[in-house]
């Protein structure tokens, strides 16, 4: 299996690959070198140890061929599968050294995603039958944001913003800072709007009913309600009256995110996504080859 290009930035890739490599074993793999003989194969399993939903399966290969371009590495589940607890997810085969020296790593990450995918694929489950979208947030892992926000989609969930350079979104601080020069919610956002045109989104992040009206009508393209219980949502939902996309934030868990869900917003963004995730638990299990020797054979001394 190869990565699609499309779906996770090539060199977002390569630099988190090898700075995790370079991380991992900056001087070389001195457990393989000095135990495992120069000539050893191996054949390894990438198999879950629970269900969840498959996101990296490409990136696990990426890791193996960076190590060595020689390692023959098949992904048999599709990123965005559900799979169940004993399935065999991907096999690996050629040079012992290589596949030992690149296994955390491949594993390390294909473990993260997962975890991000089989979560984000819960809570989209969870508001099934409205037309919420579950979306993620910048509570990223730094460098590894671009891994993590395929693997949202993998889970079947949406990404907000990319970074900070992607569109103006107004939050309390921003906001802190404005009413503290004297600046009025409604007179910044007219300002915004028209500096930046009708080609970048603008949102703002409010936290009170009577913040909503002023934002609107100074012509955001969202408005975001912070932490509003689920009547708020009803009544700011009321008040946008289709101005606006309506997004909630805040309080956001797999408890709650179904009664969000039901108010009729059209966007709920969930940190839990990437900041509280689990990595999955998945085990790569290896047979080895030395000189000819049976599978599994120990390495011999010589």
């Amino acid at each position: 299996m190869t990565l699609d290009p499309g779906t996770i930035p090539p060199h977002a890739l390569r630099r988190v690959i090898e700075t995790a490599l370079e991380e991992d074993a900056p001087w070389g793999d001195v457990t393989s070198e000095t135990l495992i003989p120069a000539d050893a194969t191996a054949t390894a399993t990438l198999a879950a140890r629970e269900p969840g939903v498959l996101s990296g399966g490409g990136v696990f290969v990426a890791v193996m061929h960076a190590v060595d371009p020689t390692i023959d590495a098949i992904v048999h589940v599709p990123d965005g599968s559900r799979f169940a607890a004993g399935d065999v997810l991907a096999t690996v085969s050629g040079p012992a050294r290589a596949v030992l020296r690149a296994e955390r790593v491949a594993l390390n990450l294909a473990q993260r995603m997962s975890g991000v995918a089989t979560a984000t694929a819960q809570y989209v489950a969870a508001v099934s039958g409205t037309s919420a979208r579950i979306v993620d947030t910048r509570k990223t892992t730094p460098g590894l944001r671009a891994l993590e926000r395929y693997a949202v989609r993998c889970g079947g969930g949406h990404n907000h913003r990319s970074s900070l350079s992607d569109a103006v979104l107004a939050k309390d601080n921003h906001l802190a800072v404005l009413l503290a020069g004297g600046i009025g919610i409604g007179d910044a956002v007219r300002a915004a709007r028209e500096r930046i045109g009708h080609t970048v989104h603008l949102e703002v992040e409010v936290d009170r009913i009577d913040q909503i009206e002023p934002v609107v009508a100074a012509g955001v393209d969202t408005i975001m309600l912070d932490n509003f219980t689920p009547s708020e949502l009803e009544a700011g939902i009321a008040l946008v009256a289709g101005r606006a996309l309506v997004e909630a934030s805040g309080g956001v868990s797999l408890d709650t995110v179904a009664a969000i869900a039901a108010t009729g917003v059209d966007v709920i963004s969930v940190g839990a996504l990437t900041h509280s995730a689990r990595a999955l638990d998945l085990g790569l299990d290896i047979d080895v080859d030395v000189a000819g020797a049976d599978a599994g054979a120990a390495p011999t001394e010589g």
